[in-house]
C-alpha cells in the first residue's frame, strides 16, 4: 500500500543518509506525497459485489484474500445463485497469447498464469492444458488422414469423420480450459466465512454528498446498496438496503442497469448477444475423450463454426452453433433473459448434425446430455469497463468482458481488488477500460464540474 511504500522510503533514507541536500529534499518530497495519498485513501469496511458469475466472484475472492477480515465485510449480492448465466454454461477456454498487441493482452497473460496457480490452490479438477486444432469443413475422410500423418499426437481418435484441411493453432502450452462453475464453487467454498452471498436483485444506491471546494466538484458518496429479495414481490415490497461504503457492479450484460443508479454519470452501452451450446455425453465404450479442442470453420450447411471443448469427465462442450440473438440494452436493463434462458431447438440440431458430420464415433453413439443457452456482455469497442464511476465516491465497474470473460476473471478480479483496497492496480492498467469512455462530456454527474469538464448545475 501506499503507507508501506513511504515507510520503505523512510527506512532507506535512514539507511543510507544521502549527504546532498537535493537528494534529501526529493526523498522528503515523495515521503511526503506518500503520505498524503495514503491519508486521503480509505480501506472500505463493506464492500458489497453485484454480480455472482464468474467475474463478480473472482472480485469478491481476490478482496478477501487481500484485506483484513477484521476490518472488511465482503457480500455478494446475485439476482439467481452463482454461476446461474454463462458462468455456468460457458465453455471455458483460454489462451495466454491470442491477445498479443492488444489493450487486452495483459489479461490474457495475467488470466492464465494465474488459473494454473489457483486451479492447485483451490482443487478445481476440470483445468488442463490442451491443443488446437483448427478444421475446415469437408466432405470426405481425406482431411483427417492427412492430419494423422502430419500431428497424430494430437489428433482426438473422435474426430473421424468428414473434414477438410486440419493445422495446429495451439501444442497446449499457452491453451487451457476450465469448467467456470467449479471455479465459481471453489472460490466460494474457499471464502466461505469471508464471502457472504445474498440472494436478490440490485435495483438501485443510497448515498450522501461530499463537497471538494478545492475543485469545485460534489461528489455522491456510497452509503448503500438496494436490492428486492429473491422470491419476493418486487412491484409491491420495499428494497432492503446493503451497507456498502464500495461497490462493484459486475453482473455481466445487466451492467447497464448501473447508467440509471448513477444517474448517468456513466454511459453504458451494452448487448448482450444470446447463444446455444450443448453438451455431449461420453459415448459407451469409450474410455477416455481424447483432450484436443477444436475452432470449425464455418459451415454453410447447417450454418455454424463449432467450437468443441472435450471436458476431463468426457463430455464434450460445444458452442459457435449460430442464430444467436442480440439483446438490447433497454432489454437488458429490465432483466431480460436472466431468469430464463432457453436455448434455440432448430440450433440445437443444426450443431448436432454438423458436429456429427464431422465425428463418426458420436454419429454412432452419441448422446446429448443437455442444451443451454445464455449471453455475452459486449460494449461496441469490445473492451471490458473496469475503474471507478466519476463523482462517486466508493462505485466501481468492472463488467463487459465479452466472450473472454470467463478466461480473463482472475485477472480482473485482482485487478479491482487492487483499486478497491489500494486505490490503484498494480496488475492491469486500467486505462484503456475507463467506464466513463462512452459518456457525454455535457451529460451526467451530481456537481458543478465532471471529471474536469464545467457542466452546470445537474440537480
Amino acid at each position: 500500500t501506499t503507507s508501506t511504500m513511504a515507510m520503505m522510503t523512510i527506512i532507506i533514507y535512514n539507511q543510507h543518509r544521502p549527504s546532498s541536500l537535493i537528494v534529501r529534499l526529493l526523498f522528503l518530497l515523495i515521503v511526503t506525497i506518500m503520505a498524503a495519498a495514503a491519508a486521503s485513501f480509505q480501506v472500505p469496511r463493506h464492500v458489497v459485489v453485484i454480480g455472482g458469475g464468474i467475474q463478480g466472484t473472482s472480485v469478491a475472492y481476490h478482496i478477501a484474500k487481500k484485506s483484513n477480515p477484521q476490518e472488511t465485510k465482503i457480500t455478494l449480492l446475485e439476482s439467481k445463485e452463482p454461476a446461474s448465466a454463462a458462468s455456468g454454461k460457458g465453455g471455458g477456454f483460454m489462451a495466454r497469447s491470442w491477445g498479443d498487441g492488444t489493450s487486452t493482452q495483459k489479461l490474457h497473460e495475467v488470466g492464465f498464469d494465474l488459473y494454473e496457480d489457483l486451479a492447485k490452490e483451490l482443487k478445481v479438477s476440470s483445468y488442463r492444458k490442451l491443443p488446437v486444432l483448427s478444421v475446415s469443413p469437408g466432405f470426405n475422410r481425406k482431411g483427417q488422414e492427412q492430419a494423422r500423418k502430419k500431428f497424430d499426437s494430437i489428433m482426438p481418435d473422435w474426430l473421424d469423420g468428414k473434414v477438410g484441411r486440419i493445422s495446429p493453432m495451439g501444442m497446449g502450452d499457452d491453451t487451457a480450459q476450465v469448467t467456470p462453475k467449479e471455479f465459481v464453487t471453489a472460490m466460494l467454498e474457499q471464502q466461505k466465512d469471508r464471502i457472504d452471498v445474498v440472494l436478490g436483485t440490485c435495483v438501485g444506491i443510497e448515498t450522501t454528498s461530499s463537497s471538494k471546494e478545492s475543485e469545485q466538484e460534489e461528489e455522491g458518496v456510497i452509503t448503500g446498496v438496494k436490492y428486492v429479495p429473491r422470491g419476493s414481490d418486487s412491484d409491491n415490497e420495499e428494497p432492503t438496503t446493503l451497507k456498502a461504503d464500495a461497490m462493484i457492479v459486475s453482473a455481466g450484460p445487466w451492467s447497464c442497469a448501473a447508467e440509471d443508479w448513477f444517474h448517468g454519470a456513466v454511459e453504458l452501452p451494452m448487448e448482450g448477444i444470446k447463444s446455444t451450446s450443448i453438451v455431449w455425453k461420453k459415448p459407451d465404450g469409450v474410455d477416455t475423450v481424447d483432450a484436443t479442442a477444436l475452432f470449425c470453420g464455418e459451415d454453410d450447411r447447417f450454418g455454424t463454426h463449432l467450437e468443441v471443448y472435450p471436458r476431463p469427465d468426457g463430455s464434450i462442450y460445444i458452442c459457435g452453433i449460430g442464430g444467436s440473438d442480440y439483446i438490447q440494452k433497454d432489454q437488458l436493463k429490465n432483466g431480460a433473459f436472466r431468469e430464463v434462458c432457453d436455448a434455440k431447438e432448430q440450433r440445437v440440431q443444426a450443431a448436432s448434425q454438423s458436429f456429427q458430420t464431422m465425428s463418426d464415433t458420436y454419429a454412432k453413439s452419441g448422446q446429448l446430455d443437455r442444451v443451454q443457452a445464455c449471453m455475452r456482455p459486449c460494449p461496441p469497442d469490445a473492451k471490458p469497463y473496469m475503474g471507478p464511476v466519476p463523482t462517486y465516491q466508493g462505485a466501481y465497474l468492472n463488467a463487459g468482458h465479452n466472450c473472454w470473460g470467463i478466461a480473463w476473471a482472475p485477472a480482473c478480479g485482482l485487478a479491482m481488488a487492487e483499486l478497491v483496497l489500494e486505490g490503484s492496480s498494480k496488475t492491469i492498467n486500467l486505462a484503456p477500460f475507463d467506464p466513463a469512455r462512452f459518456t457525454s462530456k455535457t451529460r451526467g454527474g451530481r456537481g458543478r464540474k465532471r471529471r474536469g469538464q464545467n457542466v452546470g448545475e445537474q440537480w
